[in-house]
């Protein structure tokens, strides 16, 4: 039960942080008050790169053991990106377990680590939508045409930013 009550916790204050002081890029509440752990974020598609003007909707949730293991992030918004599988889910090293990677494609260094915040998370997946990593994508179709045929890749994160306008 203890880490439940820290972990709730620190998640209170991560929000109440992020409230008196928001982060240029994204906004961040809960999806239901009562629940701490199951965050309701929305991205900012960063200026300058494709997902310029774009509002990208996602859900993050949180372990009971946080910030022990890290949360799963998945847009519920659609996002076209070699490192956002089909299904939403994101991605990326720092929200893999901590450790050594069975796969060996990332070092322990970047993967989890309890220093991690929301803030420091979200940041990270707004630097991902700036410059896709194609060498280990979650989504394969996205990350081949990324390499062979830009001007198509362009066309469907268009799609997805236009999208993502119409639902606001």
């Amino acid at each position: 039960m203890g880490s439940v009550t820290q972990a709730s916790l620190l998640l209170h204050k991560q929000l109440r942080d992020l409230m008196k002081n928001p982060v240029d890029g994204f906004s961040a509440g809960l999806v239901d008050d009562s629940n701490i752990f199951e965050w309701s974020v929305t991205i900012i598609g960063p200026p300058d790169t494709l997902y310029d003007g774009g509002y990208f909707n996602a859900v993050m949730s949180f372990p009971s053991n946080y910030p022990n293991s890290p949360p799963t992030v998945r847009f519920t918004s659609d996002v076209w990106h070699p490192n956002v599988y089909p299904d939403g889910r994101v991605c990326i090293s720092i929200l893999h377990a901590p450790g050594d990677d069975p796969n060996g494609y990332e070092l322990a260094s970047e993967r989890w680590t309890p220093v991690h915040t929301v803030e420091s998370i979200v940041l990270s997946i707004i630097s991902m939508l700036s410059s896709p990593n194609d060498e280990s994508p979650a989504n394969v179709e996205a990350a081949k045409e990324w390499r062979e045929r830009r001007d198509d890749f362009k066309k469907k994160v268009s799609r997805c930013v236009r999208r993502s306008q119409e639902m606001l």
